[in-house]
């Protein structure tokens, strides 16, 4: 659902780098076997810039509800599959898996809202070079391009020590895009606002992404998606995962982030 450009504008922003020290991570400590999820939020934009209640929570706690559609199909661009049992969930983790055969899988959060705001905790291990760890926002409508794309956290560099995002707009698939350099190895809290007037980004409540652009606004409704997208390179890809403790979204209402 994602696309990965070859090449792209440069962002309304600028890009950034960004040392964000991740709260679950000790400053000496013998190594030790990796944790599905660490206590506490971290720091959060909702906190940050006072969004409210969000008007809906997941926290991966139970078997996923109807409003999670599991994709179940052929892979992004045709290229592998995507299937249900690439996705598990163990002690409020969900875990997406894309193996050597590229077997992935990614999902839908439906429905979606016109504006808003959407939260995710999320951790990405050293990968594969063919995988990419995605947050999203995709048109209800299904109408793509015309209808927008909001990959607000997209992550291809296998080490995990970069995102970007890449905003789709117009019948010609134009985008914009920006970048973050990040250790995405550690648990991070990435948010994207949506509002009339701009498109901005978040990390761990920081922002280092906007536009105010008004041509790059989706015409309607969005919806949250969770993709681990395989993008083969010839190889063998090696068994790659993304991790997710959290999504929150927030309604249009309240504050908005600073300029």
């Amino acid at each position: 659902m994602s696309s990965l450009p070859a090449s792209a504008a440069e962002p309304e922003t600028g890009s950034t780098s960004a040392a964000v020290a991740d709260p679950c991570s000790p400053s000496a400590a013998p190594p030790a076997p990796p944790a599905p999820a660490c206590s506490g939020n971290g720091t959060t934009a909702a906190e940050t810039f006072k969004w409210g209640q969000p008007n809906r929570v997941e926290e991966f706690d139970g078997p996923l509800g109807a409003a999670w559609g599991v994709y179940d199909g052929p892979g992004h661009g045709g290229n592998g599959t995507r299937t249900p049992n690439a996705v598990s969930l163990r002690d409020g983790i969900m875990t997406i898996t894309g193996d050597s055969s590229g077997a992935t899988a990614g999902m839908a959060w439906i429905p979606g809202q016109k504006y808003g705001r959407w939260e995710a905790r999320v951790r990405s291990p050293v990968s594969d070079p063919s995988y990419n760890s995605l947050l999203l926002l995709w048109p209800d409508e299904e109408n793509w391009p015309v209808g927008g794309e909001i990959d607000f956290m997209e992550i291809s560099d296998p080490a995990r020590q970069r995102a970007d995002i890449f905003v789709h707009y117009g019948a010609d698939n134009s985008q914009t895009q920006g970048k973050v350099d990040v250790d995405a190895t550690q648990w991070h809290n990435w948010a994207v606002e949506w509002t009339p007037d701009h498109i901005a980004a978040f990390l761990d409540g920081k922002q280092w992404y906007r536009t105010t652009d008004p041509v790059v606004q989706p015409p309607g409704p969005m919806h949250l998606c969770i993709q681990l997208d395989w993008f083969p390179d010839g190889g063998t890809p090696k068994t790659s995962t993304m991790e997710i403790a959290w999504v929150k979204q927030y309604p249009a209402g309240g504050a908005a982030s600073g300029g």
